[in-house]
């Protein structure tokens, strides 16, 4: 080969960079991360109780794991299967979301996903270009900001604290919109903060995208969880008219504790969900099959279960936020839904603990962790500086020893 034939050399050397500049900018699952650290130290022989996972800690119903086992003797189930899903399961994904929105949906709206995270992700992917914006309610979820970076668009938070129930007003969303503005993420009841929308806010917020031509993508995997009387209300029940601009999200882990399962949904237009599923399609494929038809079983079967779990985190719900108020420096909005707590603890910053200054809600997650052995996760993974996060999907037991432990160590 002749130098002029010679190609151009490489711009980037594969030993010094060997990770793309796409992934290395990711941040790691904040929640995933407690949840891990917690594991450790109880693996090295700590009393360590986490109040960072949002994971139930119910077994998954008995009629859904009879179901699992008895499809895994079948050898249908031992096969590739769509990738957009089992039939059956987008049957029943579509009537589960018809009977919250009032609204009709069709199989072919259905996409099923390996847990609510490839949901997230996917829907992201499908809607938004380089450059778009996402307005972000915060406190939000960790995995939201990311999943919109992975899309190449940039997500602009728009923060509501505790003085307002952790939920924007449309003069705030209003003065965050922009022309380069393509969606909003909606997520009612909320993680972290518990919070549920009335559905005069629903409504609200929704005849504003509706006004401004946006896409609402509403995650909705709580729905079950809302407590005091609050009913929880879809958007596309309130503003049925934002049908073909609304991707609707959820999955069977938080109501059926199938945290493990991982299935999870979109729903929306047709000609989204064709292209989210053809994305699916080169990423994983179908779902699990015996997953997919224990989803069928939490889906179609009875719903006592359900009810059961959701009386106990109320029941803990009111246990947790009577013993956060007790501890100084911490004020605790109470939480209306799912199963989070978020107290808002910047009276607690500023002081020392056991001889290290805490000036962060991330020293201050660091220090309870390190002396009084209970982890929770800093508000700085929510968006959210000055403030903790609890999951309250853990034995009653646990919790308030937990929690106790918290006073006794900021009581010093």
């Amino acid at each position: 080969m002749s130098t002029d034939d010679a190609l151009p050399a490489p711009s980037r050397s594969a030993r010094e960079h060997r990770i793309s500049q796409r992934i290395a900018a990711i941040a790691p699952s904040a929640t995933l991360a407690v949840d891990q650290a917690a594991k450790a130290l109880k693996a090295a022989g700590r009393p360590v109780i986490g109040f960072g996972a949002g994971e139930p800690d119910f077994p998954t119903p008995a009629h859904v794991v009879e179901a699992a086992v008895a499809a895994a003797q079948d050898p249908a189930n031992h096969r590739y299967t769509a990738s957009a899903g089992l039939p059956e399961l987008r049957t029943a994904v579509a009537a589960s979301v018809a009977a919250s929105t009032g609204l009709e949906f069709s199989p072919a709206q259905t996409l099923i996903t390996n847990g609510g995270k490839q949901a997230v992700y996917q829907t992201f992917a499908t809607l938004l270009d380089p450059g778009d914006e996402v307005i972000l309610p915060a406190p939000y979820w960790t995995t939201y900001p990311e999943a919109i970076r992975l899309a190449g668009a940039v997500e602009v938070p728009v923060l509501a604290g505790a003085d307002q129930g952790y939920l924007p007003t449309i003069e705030q969303l209003e003065a965050a919109r922009t022309e380069r503005t393509r969606a909003i993420l909606v997520c009612s009841p909320s993680n972290p903060t518990g919070a549920v929308m009335t559905p005069e806010q629903v409504e609200e917020l929704g005849r504003w995208a509706l006004e401004h031509d946006l896409w609402v993508i509403t995650d909705e995997i709580y729905q079950h969880l809302t407590y005091d009387g609050v009913a929880f209300t879809s958007v596309l029940k309130a503003v049925p008219e934002l049908a073909e601009t609304t991707v609707l999200l959820g999955g069977v882990a938080k109501s059926f504790a199938m945290t493990g399962w991982r299935v999870g949904w979109m729903v929306g237009p047709k000609d989204v969900i064709a292209a989210a599923s053809n994305l699916q399609s080169h990423l994983t494929s179908n779902v699990n099959n015996v997953a997919q038809r224990a989803a069928i079983a939490a889906l179609t079967g009875p719903m006592e279960t359900v009810e059961e779990m959701r009386e106990a985190f109320d029941r803990r719900r009111r246990t947790i936020v009577e013993k956060l108020s007790a501890v100084p420096g911490f004020s605790v909005p109470t939480p209306t839904g799912a199963f989070y707590a978020f107290p808002e603890v910047t009276g607690a910053l500023g002081r020392e603990i056991r001889g290290t200054r805490v000036g962060t809600s991330t020293d201050l997650a660091s220090a309870i962790l390190e002396h009084a052995e209970v982890a929770a996760v800093p508000g700085e993974a929510f968006g959210a500086p000055g403030h903790l996060r609890f999951s309250y999907a853990l034995g009653d037991a646990d919790l308030a020893e937990g929690i106790d432990r918290v006073i006794a160590l900021l009581s010093e």
